[in-house]
């Protein structure tokens, strides 16, 4: 499937293997990953970097494997997961770094492109997040207010 804004097609032939079992190699436990994913949780780590630390650092390639939970399935069970979305935040934040620049810079007409791109996603996803109960259904995406929501 291509991108929504862009030629580029994708990550072609990247799946994640087979085996849904932990690997016999990895002598962690369950809970000692649940601790460490609240932990980081508290210090304000994002799901995403959450798994990356855990890759990096402790060697668990997917806490699924080790748990039986997702991360964010984790951190929902212990109260820690973010009020918006880790993909919708990453947009609202581009948008707001996109819009301080047109302060600076009003003849940047590539940026002001670009702005019309990433706003349209915000919508497009912010709709599906709606639908789907993830988000109340009377939030909406203000260009005014969206400072607040990543500060």
């Amino acid at each position: 499937m291509g991108r929504m804004h862009g030629s580029g097609r994708g990550i072609s032939q990247s799946v994640i293997p087979y085996r849904r079992s932990a690997p016999s190699w990895l002598k962690v436990q369950s809970n000692e990953v649940v601790d460490d994913i609240v932990k980081l949780a508290r210090k304000g780590f994002t799901p995403s970097q959450i798994g990356s630390t855990l890759r990096d650092n402790n060697g668990v390639g997917r806490v699924k494997s080790v748990t039986g939970k997702k991360i964010l399935r984790i951190l929902k069970a212990n109260g820690l997961a973010p009020e918006i979305p880790e993909d919708l935040y990453q947009l609202i934040k581009k948008a707001v770094g996109i819009r301080k620049h047109l302060e600076k810079t009003r003849k940047d007409k590539k940026a002001k492109f670009q702005l019309i791109l990433c706003e349209s996603k915000i919508h497009r996803l912010g709709r599906y997040y709606r639908a789907s109960k993830v988000l109340p259904p009377n939030w909406k995406y203000e260009s005014a207010t969206a400072d607040a929501l990543v500060a």
